[in-house]
């Protein structure tokens, strides 16, 4: 689900994150976010870093336009992306539908 932020400039994306994927893939729906499997175990922080270069590649913009906002230690996770494309909204939706 992608939703705007209150700020103008920014929008938020809910994600559900699955370390230890034998591949890295962003699509599909788990309870209304976005799922993106990835290869990196959840340990130090690598499934996240992982997960959001997996996201910025997924809807086109640069990694540093991407932030978490929760959900750190969980699989569910708010993503913050600044300046975010006009078809934010869009482009989630259809790697949901994957």
């Amino acid at each position: 689900m992608a939703f705007p932020a209150g700020a103008p400039g920014v929008a938020r994306v809910a994600i559900r994150v699955r370390p230890g994927a034998s591949r890295t893939v962003v699509g599909g729906d788990h309870d209304g976010a976005l799922v993106v499997a990835v290869g990196a175990r959840a340990v130090d922080g690598a499934a996240n870093a992982a997960a959001l270069r997996a996201l910025a590649a997924a809807l086109s913009v640069r990694p540093k336009q991407l932030r978490l906002m929760l959900g750190a230690t969980g699989r569910t996770k708010v993503v913050e992306v600044s300046e975010p494309p006009a078809d934010l909204v869009e482009q989630v939706e259809a790697l949901r539908r994957r």
